[in-house]
């Protein structure tokens, strides 16, 4: 018995023994707090007060987030603090917690690196830190935690190369590395992660090639590394990974081709993305197989056709992105998509695509939301049965072929957001139906031919913020309804239509309006002091109508106007001081009105290049450059003068007045000399400072050929400065050549009439004779400080020793805006003035370049102002006079119905205008030898598109080339300019493309260029 009791007092002693935490425990629990505690005072930002659980009244694993192990009381295993909002620096003692299985920290706000100690943390399974701002390398020994599952250090702000030692993780099943700053490549040892499941490394700065290695990933689901600068192929044995779900490489460098297998391979694929790279090759028809597919985007690469037209196959289909490739297919795959319920987007935009547009496109999914089929070579018209598609909020049909009407039962897409149909042929009314889309933010219908009112149903449309219905035949007034759309704030244009009446009111209700557009039209009456609400206008154009009155004061609040341009009206009174203290603009055009008085001299004034006031007859002072008289003071001095000096002096000015009228009465009843041309000559030079011949002999050196600049047809182009300081060109004329009288003459007429900023600007004219006594007539014009667009395209000499030398070239850019400049000239001259304009002799060297680069065109020896045109139907031999069939302009640039004796014509520029586009970007003169007899600059082109295309571009936009994708980018830049080039040469006058219809191509094609450029910052 009592060895029985000895032997549970034992018991009852060890018990008690094994009950009381061994020092070595009650260490490791302080330990544990310890590293909680630094945790804490490293965070000094704590929004939601999580940090105020974790005091010294309760036990470290009651504090919110943190988690302990079971069987080992007090030690830390998890440490949980999502979106919690959390700022502060990451303890390094957080690697003494070395219980830790999870870290999970995402969604906050820690900021410096991250501590090297995590590598103590050899349970650690899932470390979680994305989406904060931890900044410097990865730490390069994570690969000590040997049972990470999880590494998500995404969405940070991680700099420097990935480590190889990653690849050391043999039980990682998702790295996740995207947006980040990361460098460098991607190392081959990720490859060796075998259990991996998801790898992401998207939005960084990775470089080379995609290792061959990540091929070994069998149990790969999750693939992301777009948003990089991948370059090479993607290695073909990464297709064979069967278990891929996601794959993404988009918004790289990568060339080759997409496996023609890829959905045998790839049969669970859900989503694909190889957007913007440098593939090529066919749309592989084999897509299909992989019958889960959700998402395909293959956008911007040089895919060719045909379209897969099975893709109906794909029931779960989401999205289809084919936009931006050479597909060059139609739309006959639209037929199978009626199957796929699930279809929300669907985009082929600058593609290629010809054809009609299928009726079967209103059988889509009545989910589908996105349509853009824009910038193609669609014909046909708009099927009425499209109001089936009542979920569309972005339709977009620009730069198309189509014709027809506008079908009313457009209005019942009401939830319509986005509506582009600019750039067509429709013809008919503005469907007033389009009111009913109460959601609509942005209308595009410009550059049609509509007919009709404007509705005011659109005044529904409280939504919008671009409304643009420029360049159609609209009439009447503007709806007031429409002009009250507060709503409006990026574009209002009703530009270049035929609308009447006046501004209304309610234009005051355009406060957040940017750009206000509403040149060449028929307005009338004053400009409503209600404007001076719009103070966000950055541009106002109120050019070519009939306003009149003065300029108001309300356009001085607009202190953000950038443009302002009121020309060709009837403005009247004196010009308004208040606009040189308009401190951001920068153009300014006031020509041809009726203004009056002294110009200002300080703010945009000071720059006459940005400013206009040609055709204002009573203006004068200004800055020099301006070239206006001086003002006369208006008081009379006669008070100051003897009564009897004031008498005599006044009876010999009207003595001296009589005789020299009495001198030019004889001298033109002797002459007889009253022509027509004699006339409109007077009249033109009326209207300039006259300058004489001892001005111009001393202005350009006696006429050295030091000074000589330029030779033509019918003369010779000096550099002058003249008395005033003022740098000008002289064209004097060779009278001796037959003709040149006749070239004086037309340039008079032409020049005395017209005013653009694209135009050479006349400053004065001389007609006299010189110290032989022979007639002298020569122009001055303003000054072009860089020449002609001819001698930056065929220099004289390689390297020549001039300010230029071998580095005088127009990069791509330069040369679309030049080619914009041009074309909006001849626009005007065949457009904007009243009547028409023909200039008739359109070539790089009649094309100058100020000291802005801007191109002003030139020489209108050759122009004709056409008073009447019987037909606007080419193929009508013109038997009138002699002067309208005669052959007359450069060879090369002559169009080809001029040798057969037709009339001059608008078309004739436009042929012109596009071998100086086809110039422009081949470099290459319409006249050489190598194109033989039987081929020209026109057919040169044509027979290289699309396919070799840069065969014969100008060698010398390649060295904007650095890499591939850029290559890539230039040449379908080109390819889309040539098109333009090559279709406003067509042989048949009515082929060629309307010039309006042309700079609106040419805009698209540089915006398209220039937003490349941003995106892979070239």
């Amino acid at each position: 018995m009592a060895k029985l009791l000895f032997l549970m007092l034992n018991f009852a002693l060890l018990w008690w023994w094994s009950s009381i935490p061994s020092p070595s425990a009650c260490s490791q629990n302080q330990t544990d707090r310890f590293a909680l505690v630094s945790f804490r005072n490293a965070i000094h930002a704590d929004p939601y007060g999580i940090m105020s659980s974790w005091n010294d009244s309760t036990h470290h694993c009651e504090w919110q987030g943190v988690l302990c192990s079971k069987r080992h009381p007090g030690r830390v295993t998890s440490l949980l603090l999502t979106s919690q909002g959390l700022g502060g620096f990451l303890s390094p003692h957080i690697g003494n917690l070395s219980f830790l299985r999870v870290i999970t920290l995402q969604n906050n706000s820690f900021h410096g690196e991250i501590p090297s100690q995590i590598d103590n943390l050899f349970r650690l399974h899932h470390l979680t830190l994305s989406n904060n701002s931890f900044g410097g390398p990865i730490p390069f020994n994570l690969s000590h935690c040997l049972n990470l599952e999880t590494l998500n250090l995404m969405d940070n702000q991680l700099v420097q190369g990935i480590p190889s030692d990653l690849g050391s993780l043999p039980r990682l099943i998702l790295l996740g590395l995207a947006k980040n700053s990361l460098v460098g490549p991607i190392p081959p040892s990720i490859g060796n992660l075998s259990l991996l499941q998801q790898l992401s490394m998207s939005h960084n700065m990775l470089r080379r090639e995609i290792p061959k290695e990540l091929s070994r990933l069998e149990r790969l689901l999750f693939l992301q590394l777009a948003y990089n600068k991948l370059t090479g192929e993607i290695p073909p044995s990464i297709f064979n990974i069967s278990s891929i779900i996601y794959f993404s490489v988009n918004m790289n460098q990568l060339t080759g081709t997409i496996p023609s297998d890829i959905g045998t391979t790839l049969p669970s694929l859900r989503d694909f993305g190889a957007s913007d790279n440098l593939l090529t090759g066919t749309i592989p028809s084999s897509l299909t197989n992989a019958t889960s597919l959700e998402i395909v985007m293959l956008y911007n690469n040089s895919f060719h056709g045909p379209i897969p037209k099975n893709l109906g196959r794909l029931k779960s289909l989401h999205l289809i992105g084919f936009s931006l490739n050479q597909l060059q297919d139609d739309l006959s795959f639209i037929s199978s998509l009626p199957n796929c319920s699930n279809l929300k987007i669907l985009s082929v935009s600058s593609s290629l695509i010809h054809g009609s547009l299928p009726r079967s496109i209103s059988n889509l999914s009545t989910g589908i939301t996105v349509i853009e089929i824009s910038d193609n070579h669609i014909q046909g018209s708009i099927p009425s049965t499209l109001r089936n598609l009542f979920n569309l909020s972005v339709l977009n049909l620009e730069d198309n072929f189509l014709t027809g009407h506008i079908p009313d039962s457009i209005g019942a897409l009401y939830s319509l957001q986005q509506l582009g149909l600019a750039g067509n042929m429709f013809t008919g009314g503005i469907p007033s139906s389009i009111g009913n889309m109460t959601l609509l933010y942005l209308l595009g219908l410009d550059s049609n031919n509509l007919q009709g009112y404007i509705p005011q149903s659109l005044g529904n449309c409280m939504q919008l913020i671009i409304l643009d219905l420029s360049s159609n035949n609209l009439i009447g007034s503007v709806p007031v309804e429409i002009m009250g759309l507060f709503s409006l704030s990026i574009i209002f244009s009703l530009a270049h239509n035929n609308l009447s009446g006046s501004l209304p009111l309610q234009v005051g209700s355009l406060k957040n309006l940017a750009i206000l557009d509403l040149s060449y039209n028929r307005l009338s009456g004053s400009i409503p002091t209600s404007i001076s609400s719009c103070l966000r206008l950055e541009r106002l154009h109120l050019e070519a109508n009939s306003f009149h009155g003065q300029i108001p004061e309300a356009l001085r609040p607009l202190r953000g106007l950038e443009e302002l341009d009121l020309s060709n009206n009837n403005f009247s009174g004196p010009l308004p001081n208040f606009l040189a203290e308009l401190s951001l603009l920068k153009y300014l055009n006031l020509s041809f009105n009726e203004l009056e008085g002294q110009v200002p001299k300080g703010g945009v004034f000071l720059n006459a290049s940005a400013v206009s006031v040609f055709g204002n007859k009573e203006l004068c002072g200004g800055v020099l450059a301006l070239n206006l008289p001086l003002c006369k003071s208006l008081r009379s001095k006669k008070s100051s003068l003897p009564k009897s000096i004031v008498i005599s002096v006044t009876a010999g000015s009207l003595v001296c007045l009589a005789l020299l009228l009495l001198c030019v009465f004889i001298f033109y009843r002797k002459k007889k000399r009253t022509t027509t041309n004699a006339s409109t000559l007077l009249s033109f030079e009326n209207q300039f400072l006259r300058i004489s011949y001892e001005a111009l002999l001393r202005a350009t050196n006696r006429f050295s050929e030091t000074n000589l600049i330029g030779r033509g047809r019918y003369g010779k182009v000096y550099k002058g400065i003249l008395d005033s300081g003022a740098t000008v060109a002289v064209k004097v004329l060779n009278l001796m050549q037959r003709g040149a009288s006749r070239s004086f003459v037309s340039e008079c007429q032409t020049l005395g009439t017209i005013r653009h900023r694209n135009l050479v600007k006349i400053l004065s004219v001389c007609s006299s004779v010189d110290f032989h006594g022979d007639d002298f007539k020569a122009l001055i014009y303003e000054f072009m400080a860089n020449e002609s667009l001819g001698e930056w395209l065929h220099p004289r000499t390689k390297g020549q020793d001039d300010e230029h030398g071998e580095s005088r070239n127009l990069r791509l850019v330069q040369r679309l805006s030049i080619a914009i400049d041009i074309a909006t000239a001849i626009e005007y001259l065949h457009k904007g003035c009243f009547p028409e304009i023909i200039h008739g002799d359109l070539k790089p060297s009649n094309v100058l370049l100020d000291h802005n680069m801007v191109a002003r065109v030139g020489d209108f020896g050759l122009a004709k102002i056409i008073t009447t045109m019987s037909t606007e139907v080419m193929g009508v031999q013109d038997q009138g006079s002699s002067t309208s069939t005669a052959v007359r302009g450069s060879i090369g640039y002559v169009p080809p119905e001029y040798g057969m004796g037709y009339k001059v014509s608008t078309l004739g520029d436009v042929y012109s205008y596009g071998i100086l586009l086809l110039e422009m970007f081949t470099g290459k003169r319409p006249t050489e030898e190598a194109f033989g007899p039987n081929l020209n600059l026109h057919s040169f082109v044509q027979a290289t598109l699309p396919n070799r295309a840069m065969d014969i571009v100008d060698l010398r936009l390649w060295s904007e080339a650095g890499n591939r994708q850029q290559e890539i980018k230039i040449r379908d830049c080109m390819i889309s300019i040539f098109e333009v080039g090559v279709t406003c040469s067509m042989e048949s006058p009515m082929d060629r493309m309307d010039m309006t219809w042309a700079i609106r191509k040419l805009y698209s094609i540089k915006a398209k260029y220039e937003a490349k450029e941003r995106r892979t910052g070239m």
